[in-house]
């Protein structure tokens, strides 16, 4: 009973609260954690000449830094837990609640984007781009409004995984615990997980461990994706509105190019993406002076449009609530 309220609680509150920025967030305080154990565990083997024993003592360092990580954490959120619920069960779901709420993003996600949006309706160029900035890496000074606006819509479909689908998966399972450390080993690969000269050996245990833990969930948020877009069409139609969604459309590009990135999990939610809506997304895009070849993934049916933001955070918010019911379903039989 506390565990289900506490995790419906919390999926509310992020739908209405987002993330305030003078809150302190708890990833935040993670990040934090893995600066200073990676200012500490980084430079050990530096002063090694062998290449190759070198490599292996980073390896290493990097392994000590997943493990200190994942303790601290998870460890550290069940003893919150169990002092709450030891305190009265009450509290105990109060605090759940809490910390579902804080690790997940789906508000903060469509705010940000929306800023993006307003910024491009304003038709403010130089306005959309620092919004744009300020969700995507890649670089944002040389793209033109559809530039920004197929990163805004690839930052949405891509983030419906790894910022909400994955963490409520992973709470459903084995609560905050869980979810904390989903997001610390998140969190982990955004900073040391690179293949660069700096991070290709440290960051190599925090970066398989990030592919393994999204497997499952890239690929169940691409199939609720394609449902939403089934769901969404059929009620478009009902009202006999212009039909833009398409789930059968969704379900054929997401098998076709779900596949078709670097990451074995980044394109699954951006492809059923793409196909739902009818555009084209991803393509090459320039980060740090350097252009990258990237596959294109859907078909080019029309032209992207600043509307395809909302649309895209429409099919995100309505892949969250169905994956919300799921597990809140599954919750209940399984009780």
């Amino acid at each position: 009973m506390y565990h289900g309220t506490a995790f419906a609680a919390g999926f509310v509150l992020d739908l209405i609260l987002g993330d305030p920025e003078t809150w302190n967030h708890p990833v935040r305080r993670i990040g934090n954690l893995i600066q200073k154990l990676t200012d500490f565990f980084l430079k050990r083997g530096d002063g090694i000449s062998d290449s190759a024993v070198r490599a292996r003592v980073k390896r290493k360092y990097g392994r000590l830094l997943v493990a200190a990580v994942l303790l601290v954490s998870g460890g550290g959120t069940a003893l919150l837990l169990v002092g709450a619920y030891t305190l009265h069960p009450w509290a105990g779901c109060a605090l759940e609640g809490w910390l579902t709420y804080r690790l997940l993003a789906a508000r903060n996600l469509r705010d940000a984007s929306m800023r993006v949006y307003r910024a491009l309706q304003s038709g403010s160029l130089k306005d959309s781009r620092y919004a744009v900035s300020m969700i995507v890496g890649r670089d944002t000074t040389v793209l033109d409004e559809t530039g920004v606006t197929k990163a805004a819509v690839e930052t949405v479909a891509e983030n419906t995984s790894d910022g909400v689908i994955a963490p409520m998966l992973y709470m459903a399972l084995g609560g905050p615990v869980l979810g904390m450390m989903y997001k610390a080993v998140n969190t982990m690969d955004s900073m040391v997980g690179y293949r660069n000269d700096k991070y290709m050996d440290f960051g190599r245990a925090a970066a398989r461990l990030d592919d393994g833990v999204n497997f499952i969930p890239a690929r169940i948020s691409g199939l609720l994706m394609v449902a939403v877009a089934f769901l969404m069409g059929f009620w478009d139609r009902l009202r006999g509105f212009e039909q833009i969604y398409s789930g059968r459309r969704a379900f054929r590009i997401f098998l076709r190019d779900r596949r078709k990135h670097a990451s074995p999990n980044a394109a699954h939610t951006e492809a059923a993406c793409a196909g739902a809506l009818g555009v084209q997304l991803a393509g090459n895009a320039r980060y740090f002076g350097r252009v990258v070849e990237k596959p294109t993934l859907g078909e080019n049916l029309r032209p992207v449009v600043p509307a395809d933001i909302l649309r895209a955070n429409r099919l995100m918010l309505g892949t969250a609530v169905l994956c919300e019911c799921i597990c809140l379903g599954t919750m209940g039989l399984l009780l």
